[in-house]
């Protein structure tokens, strides 16, 4: 395809500009280009067709299958959308007062935001939310000056907090932003194990990270005596909420014992996800830790109109400009609205049978990290493969997207070796998964039979093997 600038005609124009009805200015030479812009001469449809071209080449979940694992890329149903582009809402500006003479310009906005930090305190167990985080990581951060703060505060002398080995990676890099260091726990049979939490407590111990299910889409049974263990040095147990999907409804981490939890909006409740956009990491706390969440607070008044509250002495203080993602936050309001309790509880069972489902299709031909239920994703080692025919995740996944399907999540998490993590969503239909089933044991037969053409895979992508290393490490952002 070529580029814009490539398709210039000289001469060609979408518009011709009338004569001016303004007088001209002076404009001093110093400030005037020596030639003219070299902008490409197109007419109107040569612009549609080009941008129009460049969309289709596009790939989105909400024009394929994308198991990206971890990630929950799922659809996001466009009602949530046509809400969140209201004028009352679209258009309201942070700074515009919440009364003034007796007027309600930004009442409605908090109402969203009081009632959804309603709404997840009844989800999660906890007794107070704040919106302002700006993704799943700024969530953690968030939780974890929390803790730093409820310690300095209590003058406890705490230096550590435990992580397992199969955590996301902000996990570390946020207990280590607030100031702590990190004890990583190993696992055994797919889950943190309990003796080793034992061995590593201490007074020292501010706290404990721990995604549940984690990041292998296992559920560890042992998380409330987990967490009790944590409280028996005082130390609090921090919930990461990204795969709360598979537990929306029918489990609450405050009930396992956690004192803080964040949830990942653009995850569970279905709000846009990835691409560099808008997301939110909301953190909800227990009674003890209220005191201690960001400013401001939506409070209710007496009267039912709604106010901000600033005096809040023990705060960590603002974590974000204003209120946070508000769009996102109520595109997540109306998800949790139109679906309701029973709703909910379907997202998780839907998500977790999908998981199993595709776990089950394709165990007898890709080795299955641990074969045993599993909650929103199921991960594979591609370990067979290399071994027989020096096949890696990473050409497994090039070759699905030569049959239409974006990759899942490969070498990850990093206690599987040759990783591949696949979580479908509760969103995708059977078809959808036969499809994406059958394209995954069609190239692990193509593994055996023709490993050489899979290794050059995909054939059919404007780019095919970038060297990603080189790419990462001497990016030349001319030619972007």
């Amino acid at each position: 395809m070529k580029l814009i600038f490539e398709k210039s005609v000289p001469g060609r124009r979408a518009v011709q500009a009338g004569p001016g009805d303004v007088p001209a200015v002076n404009i001093q030479s110093t400030l005037l280009r020596e030639s003219a812009a070299e902008l490409p001469e197109l007419s109107e449809l040569d612009v549609v067709r080009h941008f129009t071209e460049l969309s289709h080449r596009n790939f989105g979940v909400d024009s394929n299958f994308y198991p990206l694992g971890s990630c929950t890329m799922k659809y996001n149903p466009k009602v949530a959308e046509h809400i969140a582009s209201y004028p009352g809402f679209a258009r309201l500006h942070p700074l515009l007062p919440q009364l003034r003479m007796g007027g309600m310009l930004t009442q409605g906005a908090l109402r969203v935001l009081y009632e959804m930090d309603l709404l997840l305190r009844e989800i999660t167990g906890m007794a107070g939310f704040t919106m302002q985080p700006l993704a799943g990581a700024h969530g953690e951060l968030t939780g974890m000056m929390i803790m730093a703060a409820y310690h300095a505060d209590k003058g406890n002398k705490k230096t550590t907090v435990l992580i397992p080995d199969s955590a996301h990676g902000t996990n570390p890099a946020s207990a280590a932003i607030a100031g702590y260091s990190v004890a990583t726990i190993p696992s055994k049979d797919g889950v943190m194990d309990v003796d080793a939490v034992k061995e590593h407590l201490s007074d020292d111990v501010a706290g404990l990270m721990l995604t549940c299910p984690n990041t292998l889409g296992l559920f560890n049974p042992h998380v409330k005596e987990i967490c009790d263990l944590i409280h028996s040095v005082n130390g609090l147990a921090y919930y990461d909420g990204a795969n709360l999907n598979a537990i929306v409804g029918k489990a609450r981490p405050g009930d396992f014992g956690f004192d803080i939890v964040h949830v990942n909006l653009h995850k569970t409740f279905a709000t846009p996800h990835g691409g560099g956009g808008p997301g939110a990491g909301p953190v909800g706390v227990t009674e003890e830790l209220v005191p201690y969440l960001p400013v401001s607070v939506v409070a209710k008044r007496s009267d039912g109109t709604y106010t901000l509250e600033y005096d809040r002495p023990k705060s960590i203080g603002y974590i974000a400009p204003f209120y946070g993602n508000f769009s996102v936050v109520l595109k997540a309001y109306v998800y949790i609205l139109m679906l309701g309790n029973e709703g909910l509880r379907r997202v998780a069972e839907n998500a977790v049978l999908n998981a199993n489902y595709v776990k089950e299709k394709l165990k007898s031909h890709y080795r299955i990290a641990f074969d045993r239920l599993c909650k929103h994703e199921c991960v594979f080692s591609i370990s067979d493969q290399m071994a027989h025919n020096g096949i890696r995740a990473i050409d497994i996944a090039k070759a699905l997207i030569d049959r239409g399907f974006h990759p899942p999540t490969v070498y990850f998490p990093t206690v599987v070796h040759e990783a591949m993590m696949i979580e479908p969503t509760e969103s995708e239909s059977k078809e959808t998964l036969d499809g994406f089933i059958d394209a995954m044991i069609d190239i692990a037969g193509q593994a055996g039979s023709d490993p050489a053409r899979l290794k050059t895979a995909p054939a059919t992508a404007p780019v095919c093997r970038p060297n990603e290393t080189a790419a990462a490490r001497n990016l030349n952002i001319a030619c972007l």
